[in-house]
């Protein structure tokens, strides 16, 4: 693999693929590299960065350039470590053992097989799709079967995203760390653990975090980790956004109507600033071009239209101190 096969600061379009819709990204030298970095060392790659400056789609576009499989993970408060390697469900088992026990004539033990309760988590995916698959079917429940690309086969290797990590509590990255130093994890009710299959190679792990919470020491030091950040000076920052804004939207708004929009987004970032409160980044400013561009296509209907929606595309803070 060299450095060429990923276009840098070129438009790439990613197809919609479940839950993800359309979209455009760009690669900049140092994602590529870390990328790279990551896969060679078979670390998890941590990206840090405020929200809307690209953290989760950077996994999913990896992926689309690799020709990986995509698997996400979206953690919230109550996620723990085994969430990403399986799931029971309890709940449905308790339930057909009050009805068996309310006079079913089917066997108890074929009925109450664990197995049939058994739905795997990302990590069992991204280790072994086969027997993910295999489980998956026999499941009777089965929480979610990742979208398999047409052509991908598992020996092409899987990108797996584990979005928001800092939500969780530390047992999770520190779990996480475990499974994927062992290369294996145990499951309950199996004769034997899930590991990364023979014909499988390394998964390429991205961890997002918007540091809501620290993670632990420990599991840090075992990633690599890049930083995503938007530029701070002016200049340099409207350069970039006006950038991207001409990537993702091409011709449907002009370069002043792009570069307006985005001396608003550096304005509204220094008020938030001064309030503690945070700042617009990327996202915002596309969904303000994206508004826009839907509502006028010439370039003076599109400027008057920014200047009346800004407040609501980008001030999402109270002004009050």
């Amino acid at each position: 693999m060299n450095l060429q096969e990923f276009p840098i600061d070129q438009a790439i379009d990613l197809p919609p693929m479940g839950s993800w819709p359309q979209t455009t990204h760009v690669f900049d030298e140092q994602s590529v590299y870390a990328i790279k970095a990551a896969l060679a060392a078979q670390r998890p790659l941590l990206v840090r960065g405020e929200p809307g400056t690209g953290k989760s789609q950077l996994a999913r576009a990896a992926a689309h350039v690799l020709g990986r499989l995509f698997v996400s993970e979206v953690v919230h408060a109550r996620s723990e470590s085994q969430d990403l390697q399986w799931h029971f469900d309890a709940v449905g088992r308790l339930g057909e053992a009050q009805a068996l026990a309310a006079g079913g004539s089917r066997d108890v033990e074929e009925a109450l097989d664990p197995r049939l309760y058994l739905s795997p988590g990302a990590l069992w995916w991204v280790f072994d799709w086969t027997s993910a698959d295999t489980q998956f079917h026999r499941c009777r429940r089965a929480l979610r079967r990742p979208e398999q690309p047409p052509t991908w086969r598992p020996e092409q290797g899987s990108v797996l995203l584990i979005d928001e990590i800092d939500k969780a509590e530390a047992d999770l990255p520190n779990g996480l760390l475990e499974t994927l130093g062992n290369g294996a994890f145990s499951v309950p009710y199996l004769d034997e653990a899930v590991g990364l299959a023979s014909n499988t190679p390394p998964p390429l792990v991205v961890i997002t975090t918007n540091e809501e919470r620290e993670l632990p020491g420990a599991f840090v030091r075992r990633c690599l980790v890049l930083h995503l950040k938007l530029p701070k000076d002016k200049g340099p920052l409207v350069k970039w956004l006006t950038t991207r804004g001409e990537h993702h939207f091409g011709d449907q708004c002009s370069a002043k109507v792009r570069r307006e929009a985005a001396n608003q987004l550096w304005q509204d970032r220094q008020e938030a600033e001064k309030v503690g409160a945070c700042p617009p980044g990327q996202a915002e400013y596309l969904d303000m071009l994206r508004a826009v561009c839907a509502m006028a296509k010439e370039e003076a209907k599109q400027l008057e239209i920014l200047e009346k929606i800004s407040d609501f595309a980008l001030k999402k803070f109270s002004t009050e101190l």
